[in-house]
């Protein structure tokens, strides 16, 4: 067909292409005049393409059609208008001039918000549901019969924005071609508009944008606190209250307003929670590093404001020209130029002035842009001889906030059953990364002692390894991956089979984007350092999940993070359930990779909901039924006693904690003799120890106080050590996960190296192993042949920051620690140039 677009901005623009890939011809473009010397982007685009642009100023003049303006337009000859986004001033002899007439795109369900501005109104409104209409043209305002519709869910924190550019843009501009393949095959509808449901909506203007304190509908501010500065609202029921969220303005229905930004009459705007201070910076001197910066933008600004002869101090952005995609053009250009001034789009909206920019830029180089203080509601606890502080809330964008509704929930001290404080749920989301990694490993050593605690009761881990193992081996993570910043990088490969043979191949390591993680509770803060410190070295953000019942240490590492100096919303914290915030993550399609540390069952679940969602690359690590072997010539005190450690580590709750012990049939009595020996005085001792400390009575009180233990269903106390013997391989403690104080022992013949190995690989876990012999041929043979992740020769447990770490089979895959973890979060790049 012959066809006429008539509008314009990037979305008419996409029209357009997209109507010329199907082969139409457009024999015209009418659009609007130059502003500041600059094309509209749907004239622009045309003129390259030598398609005819016409840009009227106006069609009609008292009501009347321009003669000269419609007498241009018939001569194209158009089959069919197609107005994207056009306005109501199109005079009526040109709406139905063409053999087909035409049609019009509208960002609403018709007949409900006819007019101006609908997609504010749809959000106004509180509609469940908004979409789009092309409608055929009539001489109402919106009023014509229906063509084709789409409709989209409104999510409870849209915005304009975001239903935009998630739906409205998007499926818009694929409507609006179908809606023209439907006219081209002679299929399009012509359904007459309802009159039922039909709004009208005027056109917002300055005169009339008053706040009336009437809203019928508004939005919770979503955790904005109420603590503020009153703010008088001409017409409203009660001042508003400019937090540091923003302005919160509120409802007669209870519920409230966020406003992020304010605008005055002179154009600039400000942030709402600057407001009593917006004017209260005095300016900066520079220094000479800082006026050469300033001249630098300085020309910047020439090359994107082109119609201007100098750029003064006083030369505004906006008002000489530029527009959304020159804000995005100049916060690149100043990354280039100081890589340490992060720039928002906002900052640039918000100093719209050369010298206001140039005071905000210097102002970040500096770490003096008015950053406001970190909030943080801690609950305090005195033990352990100190004082605890720890924060309870979800972190997200480098804010502590209360979930949606309040919600909380309690997380409980698994020594003695009692609550340690009411944690929030979620419901429903410069200096290098050396430095901040390494300033990060700092604050966490500074303040060991009170993450031990804090680990201690919510996880039940002894304060002593809590001490050296939970937070030590986190701290010694940080500095370790803090390291590997500056040292990623790619290679260059020899391709030879081309010709001819002038080529350059290269690879590059490029971070992923956002990356989900998701961990357990045995080691709250270690599996959280062990996964973050590789993902954040890699350049990514992270939105991490600690588990439900252990949340604490998380949200005190958010503390210390933000402290240390991390941009807001590269580390989030979201405690919560698996079911509700796991599987968020696992379905969310702008998380790119999700690494998780708990069961097989859940892995595998995960995984599934990763592949469905949007293929996002996983590393697991699963669970895992550990052997160990042991053979005569063993270093028998050295065999007891690691062979102890490696299953009651940790009170058993250690992935990789030997799950079953193979003993060599010859000395296997004497092993199970020294091992029960060695059990009684050790359980005798912490009877003594807890008599002595007033914990409690005697060893049968203990034991009527040890319940079954299950931190995610029941709080507990203690689970005594418990000894399994003649194990048969059949037998279910034999093939599943014990996580807990229990030693599973079997026997194997004597000699028989094969068949030991054959029992000790034939389970579907494969994350670790052990062996204990002097015979060093007889250790690297039998290390070659378990099939797991890790195999200790002659110890056990020996972790290690530098060393890889996961497992095989149902064990999972992928790595933490050492080189090999930064492959999780980074993907490769080839790159090959002929010259």
């Amino acid at each position: 067909m012959r066809i006429a677009v008539i509008g314009q901005s990037v979305f008419g623009l996409e029209v357009y292409k997209e109507l010329r890939k199907e082969g139409h011809t457009i024999v015209g473009v009418f659009t609007i005049p130059d502003k500041d010397g600059k094309a509209d982007p749907l004239g622009a685009e045309a003129e390259k393409d030598g398609v005819n642009v016409f840009k009227f100023p106006r069609w009609r003049l008292k009501g009347k059609g321009i003669p000269e303006v419609v007498k241009v337009y018939k001569a194209t000859g158009a089959e069919l208008n197609v107005m994207p986004f056009c306005s109501q001033f199109i005079p009526m002899e040109v709406i139905d001039h063409p053999a087909h007439g035409s049609i019009i795109y509208h960002p609403s369900l018709l007949p409900r918000h006819r007019g101006a501005s609908a997609i504010n109104w749809t959000l106004i409104h509180g509609d469940k549901k908004g979409g789009f209409t092309v409608f055929w043209a009539d001489d109402g305002l919106d009023t014509g019969p229906i063509l084709l519709q789409r409709e989209c869910d409104v999510e409870p924190d849209d915005t304009v924005n975001t239903i935009y550019k998630r739906f409205l843009f998007p499926e818009g501009v694929k409507g609006t071609v179908d809606a023209v393949r439907l006219i081209a095959a002679g299929n399009s509808p012509k359904i007459v508009q309802p009159e039922e449901g039909a709004t009208y909506e005027g056109i917002q203007k300055k005169d009339n944008a008053k706040i009336s304190g009437l809203l019928k509908h508004s939005c919770n501010t979503n955790g904005a606190t109420a603590i503020g500065q009153p703010l008088e609202i001409p017409g409203a029921s009660q001042p508003g209250l400019v937090t540091k969220a923003g302005l919160v303005l509120f409802g007669n229905d209870g519920k409230t307003l966020l406003v992020k930004n304010l605008q005055f009459e002179d154009g600039k705007m400000i942030t709402a929670a600057r407001y009593f201070s917006s004017g209260s910076n005095a300016s900066v001197e520079l220094t000479e590093e800082e006026k050469a910066f300033a001249e630098q933008m300085r020309g910047v600004w020439k090359s994107i404001l082109t119609n201007v002869d100098a750029i003064e101090d006083s030369t505004d952005f906006f008002k000489s020209g530029a527009a959304s995609m020159d804000v995005v053009r100049l916060v690149e250009e100043v990354k280039l130029r100081a890589s340490g001034c992060q720039l928002q789009n906002e900052d640039v909206y918000m100093n719209t002035t050369f010298q206001d920019f140039i005071q905000m830029c210097v102002r970040k180089l500096r770490g003096e842009d008015d950053e406001e203080e970190l909030v943080v509601d801690y609950v305090e606890k005195n033990i352990n001889n100190m004082t605890i502080r720890m924060p309870h809330q979800l972190f997200i964008n480098g804010e502590f906030v209360d979930a949606e509704g309040g919600k909380t929930y309690k997380t409980i001290n698994p020594t003695d059953g009692t609550y340690v404080c009411l944690c929030v749920c979620v419901s429903h989301r410069s200096r290098s990364l050396f430095r901040l990694s390494a300033m990060l490993a700092d604050l966490m050593e500074e303040h060991q002692e009170e993450l031990a605690t804090i680990e201690s009761m919510d996880s039940g881990a002894v304060y002593t390894l809590a001490l050296k193992t939970h937070v030590g081996m986190s701290i010694q993570t940080f500095r370790y991956f803090a390291g590997w910043c500056d040292k990623i990088q790619g290679c260059t490969i020899p391709i030879n089979q081309a010709r001819p043979n002038r080529n350059l191949t290269f690879t590059k390591k490029e971070p992923i984007g956002v990356c989900a993680i998701v961990i357990p509770w045995n080691y709250p803060l270690m599996m959280l350092a062990w996964k973050t410190a590789a993902c954040l070295a890699a350049g990514n953000t992270v939105v991490l999940k600690p588990a439900q019942v252990t949340p604490l240490t998380a949200v005190k590492f958010a503390e210390l993070a933000a402290r240390a100096g991390f941009p807001k919303g590269v580390i989030n914290i979201l405690p919560g359930s698996g079911t509700l915030v796991g599987q968020r993550l696992s379905d969310h399609p702008d998380v790119r990779k999700l690494g998780f540390t708990g069961s097989t069952e859940i892995g595998k679940h995960i995984m599934k909901s990763c592949a469905i969602s949007n293929v996002k690359k996983v590393s697991l690590e699963l669970g895992g039924k550990s052997p160990l072997i042991i053979f005569s010539d063993c270093d028998m005190d050295k065999a007891v006693r690691m062979g102890m450690s490696a299953v009651f580590f940790n009170k058993g709750e250690n992935c990789i904690a030997a799950g079953r012990l193979f003993v060599e049939e010859n000395i296997h009595d004497q092993y199970v003799k020294r091992v029960v020996r060695v059990s009684m005085e050790e359980v005798r001792a912490l009877a003594e120890w807890c008599q002595e400390n007033n914990l409690f009575l005697n060893v049968n009180k203990m034991k009527e106080l040890i319940v079954d233990y299950h931190p995610v269903t029941r709080p507990c106390f203690f689970f005594e050590p418990t000894i399994f013997t003649d194990v048969q391989d059949h037998m279910f403690i034999a093939i599943e996960e014990s996580f807990g104080p229990v030693m599973i022992l079997s026997k194997f013949k004597s000699g028989d190296v094969d068949e030991v190995l054959r029992r000790a690989n034939a389970t579907e876990y494969g994350l670790a192993s052990g062996v204990f012999t002097r015979d060093i041929s007889k250790a690297l043979y039998v290390s070659e042949k378990l099939n797991a992740g890790t195999v200790f020769v002659n110890t056990y447990n020996k972790t290690d920051v530098a060393a890889p770490f996961g497992g095989f089979k149902q064990s999972g895959f992928g790595k933490d620690l050492g080189q090999e973890a930064l492959n999780e979060y980074l993907k490769t790049k080839a790159v090959t140039i002929e010259y």
